[in-house]
């Protein structure tokens, strides 16, 4: 039975993965030149509908508990869509998601920086190869607006996922989800008002694809966690690079180059290290558990 749920839980991880690749797809697809504050706000509401049948298991007690933190959050994630967008839009497949997996090693370094966590030998090599890899597959004399744009999605990713240790406790995932989309939707109405488009309705089709994909995604994720220790199958994750390069050159005829290639090795390479020895550690301290005498 463990064998099965562990197996269940890296299929829906893997699938998960390629429903999250699917959402960016939707926004490649996108043709140049359209109004991107006006898609970010049809990708909200479609986030929203889809929400409406779960808004009956949302505890209304803790409705407005950290409301300041939730809408910190929601602005951070708002630029941090944008910023992706941006990137999908500007960059090979492969390449932006890449440099979105910058954010595991932001993360490492925001929690030293504002919990006081240890920074252990392997953590500091995974940053410092990780930015490396970021140099290389953006190699200086070559940045971007888009390359730019990525950094900045994957630091908004950072820093929502150092927040989410501030948030009350007993709000479900969707329900965060939901209040955090919600409170953007102000700010992203007047982004919309201040770039002025006439309004293009072709782009529901992409935002209403993009907003459900991810949704299933992090539905996905949920089913994987709730029955297996995260560290289990958190390697799981990484499968989303492979989809990119697979999906951005059979796709969209994005041959990845060394350069890329390098650079996306220098930066999973070590979070793949990292997920061991996090498992190697969690299963000590459980056989000590279990062992008195250890």
């Amino acid at each position: 039975m463990g064998g099965r749920t562990l197996g269940s839980a890296l299929f829906l991880l893997v699938l998960g993965n390629a429903l999250a690749m699917g959402s960016d797809v939707a926004v490649k697809l996108i043709d140049p030149g359209f109004p991107l504050f006006q898609f970010v706000l049809m990708r909200a509401i479609a986030t929203l509908l889809l929400l409406l049948p779960f808004v009956a298991t949302f505890d209304r007690k803790t409705l407005f508990r950290g409301l300041g933190l939730h809408s910190l959050r929601a602005h951070i994630s708002l630029a941090g869509i944008c910023c992706m967008v941006v990137a999908l839009q500007t960059l090979p497949l492969a390449t932006a998601n890449a440099l979105f997996y910058t954010a595991p090693l932001l993360v490492v370094l925001l929690s030293v920086i504002f919990f006081r966590e240890r920074m252990t030998l392997l953590s500091a090599l995974a940053v410092i190869s990780g930015f490396a890899g970021t140099l290389v597959i953006l190699r200086p004399v070559e940045i971007s607006w888009g390359g730019l744009a990525a950094l900045g999605a994957a630091a908004s990713l950072a820093c929502n996922a150092v927040l989410v240790r501030k948030l009350p406790e007993g709000q479900s995932t969707l329900f965060v989800i939901a209040l955090t989309t919600a409170l953007g939707l102000p700010a992203i109405g007047l982004l919309v008002w201040w770039e002025g488009a006439a309004w293009d309705w072709s782009l529901v089709v992409y935002a209403l694809a993009s907003s459900a994909l991810v949704l299933f995604y992090q539905l996905s994720v949920l089913l994987a966690y709730r029955h297996v220790a995260a560290n289990q199958v958190t390697s799981a994750e990484y499968t989303g690079l492979i989809w990119a390069v697979v999906i951005g050159w059979f796709g969209f005829g994005e041959v990845p180059d060394l350069w890329s290639w390098t650079g996306s090795l220098m930066i999973v390479a070590p979070l793949l290290l990292l997920a061991w020895q996090h498992r190697r550690r969690l299963q000590a301290t459980t056989q000590g558990l279990d062992n008195p005498d250890l």
